[in-house]
């Protein structure tokens, strides 16, 4: 297989992945939080504790924006800041209690319809599933 046709089938790939974490997540989340802030939410709950700036970075979404954000995150106590002890200028975002418990309950909506639409895989399929998703992490995710 040439490159250009790798290309094309990474594209088609990647629109999948989009179509299906779209799926998955329809109607998970809380309705007391924007979908900007679920994206913040399940950022952090992956990557915790992490900067603004980085917030900013992955999500695309600009400083005075995620600032915001996080402000209102912070006002319904599903985040918390805590001060780098080395530099007090440093501030980490991560989950407070509240935000992990939502976020346990969106992910445990989002897992159900994972496991349903791997409902008829077979045990070696499943691992070839892992297999190649490790792959995918290791070789274009890094």
């Amino acid at each position: 297989m040439n490159k250009e046709t790798l290309f094309k089938k990474w594209v088609a790939f990647t629109a999948s992945v989009h179509q299906v974490t779209h799926e998955l997540r329809q109607h998970a989340k809380s309705d007391s939080i924007t979908s900007v802030q679920y994206h913040i939410l399940e950022y952090l709950m992956v990557s915790q504790p992490v900067t603004p700036s980085e917030i900013s970075d992955c999500q695309h979404i600009p400083m005075p924006n995620t600032s915001r954000e996080l402000k209102k995150l912070t006002e319904k106590n599903l985040i918390e800041r805590v001060n780098d002890p080395e530099d007090r200028r440093k501030q980490y975002i991560r989950l407070s209690k509240e935000g992990e418990s939502m976020m346990n309950k969106t992910f445990a909506t989002i897992e159900s319809r994972f496991e349903k639409r791997l409902q008829h895989a077979s045990k070696e399929e499943i691992e070839e599933i892992e297999q190649a998703l490790e792959l995918l992490q290791k070789k274009l995710f890094y």
